[in-house]
């Protein structure tokens, strides 16, 4: 089967709806909240439960990829992603709802398996690019989610949020299976066994490098998504969540910007791709810090990080894939594992730092993130093209 332009966009678009079940519950935790009767501090709950759904999926699930006919794999994950999106549209209690959403989390791990997909289908020179486009449906949901669900939420409520998702999911499974053809494997392999093969990747110095620079990267990524906010609602700007959201706009044109950086990639790149976006990413914050008394620096900093990010993610998940072509469900499993911790760790870090500093500490800690990204990668260049001369470091 042949990667046709069609075929990328639609498990582009699947990554992003996936993607978007996971952080819908964000611009509208008030009203569930309310409609719910749930106490203010417990509705981190609604977020965070959603999250612990993915880390697990991401584990036990998504190593699935190589082994089972992912056709079906996909279009399964997005049937039960589904049924838990109407769960959680029809929950009159907070348990039903994180049950629901602790499901739905689970599934949206088939946005890795879609990106395996893609990057097994696409041609050698060819791999980066496609990895670049189907990865931007992924910035896409995350920073689209927003806007999706708040406006959504205003006109007909919260619920209509999930059962809206409820319905792209399932019309996307039935594309899959339309589309796309099935996978005959010529070796099977046992669940245990590929667990057995994720483990052991743990032990391989290229994939360890690329999981820890991921892992800062994110962390980078989470401490300013997490923490912005803060500053652009206090004084002097006092701006309003709708205005806040605005910013994602700036951080949506760069991340889709470094779609490009796929091309680099496959022209042999991916080295200097990584170091300039891990220079980039720090500089970023020296722009995003000023947010006491320039909203115009700021829009330049999201711009420059996302774009940053994204660069260096599509650049990762190039090598990885390229390095360990028959395993590449459980490579890219394994290394956003390392993204999940990153990200909980920028998001969990920032606000704490923010209290003790304000928004000029959470910047130096979103730079120093950037920065141990860059170290990590310059310990372990030498070391990686040691082991693995065939694989860009």
């Amino acid at each position: 089967m042949s990667l046709t332009f069609g075929r990328r966009m639609l498990l582009a678009t699947i990554c992003s709806v996936a993607v978007a079940t996971i952080y819908v519950a964000q611009p509208v935790l008030v009203q569930i909240g309310r409609d719910l009767g749930v106490p203010e501090a417990d509705l981190g709950w609604i977020v965070a439960t959603g999250q612990v759904g993915y880390l697990i999926g991401l584990a036990l699930l998504v190593p699935l990829g190589d082994m089972l006919d992912r056709r079906k794999l996909i279009a399964g994950q997005l049937l039960l992603a589904a049924a838990a999106m109407m769960v959680a549209a029809a929950a009159t209690r907070l348990w039903l709802l994180l049950a629901g959403l602790a499901v739905a989390g689970l599934f949206a791990v088939v946005v890795q398996t879609a990106v395996a997909f893609a990057a097994d289908l696409a041609t050698a020179a060819d791999r980066g690019r496609t990895l670049g486009a189907v990865t931007s449906g992924v910035i896409i949901g995350i920073l689209g989610a927003r806007v999706f669900a708040g406006g959504l939420a205003a006109l007909w409520g919260w619920r209509s949020v999930y059962l809206a998702l409820a319905v792209l999911l399932i019309v996307l499974s039935l594309l899959v299976l339309r589309l796309l053809s099935a996978e005959h494997r010529s070796v099977q392999a046992t669940y245990g066994q590929v667990l057995g093969s994720l483990g052991r990747l743990f032990r391989e110095p290229l994939f360890v490098s690329r999981g820890l620079i991921a892992f800062f990267l994110f962390a980078s990524f989470g401490a300013l998504w997490s923490g912005l906010a803060l500053p652009l609602a206090a004084e002097p700007w006092h701006l309003s969540t709708a205005q806040i959201g605005l910013f994602g706009v700036a951080g949506l044109a760069g991340a889709l910007g470094a779609a490009r950086a796929g091309r680099w990639a496959d022209a042999g790149h991916a080295q200097l791709v990584t170091v300039g976006a891990l220079v980039l990413l720090a500089a970023s914050w020296l722009a995003s810090g000023q947010a006491t008394w320039s909203l115009w620096l700021v829009a330049v900093g999201v711009l420059a990080l996302d774009f940053a990010v994204q660069a260096v993610h599509v650049s990762n998940q190039h090598l990885l894939t390229e390095a360990y072509p028959h395993q590449t469900s459980s490579a890219i499993g394994g290394y956003m594992l390392f993204y999940s911790l990153g990200s909980s760790l920028g998001a969990t870090a920032t606000t704490a730092v923010y209290s003790a500093a304000g928004w000029t500490g959470s910047a130096v800690l979103g730079g120093a993130f950037a920065l141990c990204g860059l170290l990590i990668w310059a310990v372990s260049r030498r070391t990686i093209v040691q082991a693995r001369p065939d694989v860009l470091a």
